[in-house]
């Protein structure tokens, strides 16, 4: 399994161009999955033929949150490739769902925690004020949860999936959700963290993100655009 972010406004690659928004591609097995797709679709395929990604390739499209800048890359990817399975969020407007049901292979709009496919889960639309889904990989009997922006609570979201899925969590990636957040609430989000690794990015924040190397030391493995994180 490999983890490759195609959209982010962290730099990480010099060659790619980073700006607001999140996108990460996973390679598991067999499959490609996209999950989110930035803010801007030229800039995603742009980055991702630097990288030799093709997204013809691609089987499945998750999409977190109906933020502009998780799903401002959609067209371009549905232009790319209609042959591909979008899960999106029942926050999306009827119209765009039903639209997207006569652009593509398959529309599945989330509601509640379902198996989405082999060891591939969602938690399903959780939060308050943003509903928002996450998605969660099974391998090895460890938890790997991939993350929009982490509106419901990014202490929420993993204990949702450990209370659920009833394993541990090896790994998080994308964004927390905590630019705005004062440091002693920060410092209490990080203590109270499950996973053994860690890549936060997106709207995390560089407060939060140097709070989070600290604390994590060589299990923060860094993200930005062109990040690639081989599992471990």
């Amino acid at each position: 399994m490999k983890f490759t972010i195609l959209f982010d406004n962290f730099p990480y690659n010099a060659n790619l161009q980073p700006l607001w928004g999140f996108s990460c591609l996973i390679e598991l097995n067999d499959k490609k999955i996209l999950f989110d797709t930035g803010s801007n679709g030229r800039v995603l395929l742009n980055n991702a033929e630097k990288l030799g990604i093709d997204f013809k390739e691609i089987d499945m499209v998750f999409i977190s949150h109906n933020h502009w800048d998780h799903i401002g890359g959609l067209d371009t990817i549905i232009e790319e490739n209609p042959n591909i399975t979008l899960v999106v969020p029942n926050t999306l407007s009827k119209f765009l769902i039903r639209d997207l049901k006569s652009l593509v292979k398959q529309v599945i709009v989330i509601n509640d925690s379902i198996k989405i496919d082999n060891n591939i889960y969602t938690t399903g639309m959780i939060g308050s004020e943003v509903l928002e889904q996450a998605l969660v990989i099974e391998r090895n009997n460890k938890l790997y949860i991939i993350s929009g922006c982490g509106h419901p609570g990014i202490n929420y979201i993993e204990n949702i999936v450990s209370k659920s899925l009833k394993k541990p969590i090896k790994y998080i990636i994308g964004g927390f959700h905590l630019l705005n957040t004062p440091p002693l609430k920060i410092q209490e989000i990080i203590k109270n963290l499950k996973s053994e690794f860690i890549t936060a990015t997106h709207c995390t924040g560089e407060t939060a993100v140097g709070m989070l190397k600290i604390q994590y030391k060589n299990k923060f493995l860094n993200g930005g655009v062109g990040a690639e994180i081989d599992c471990f």
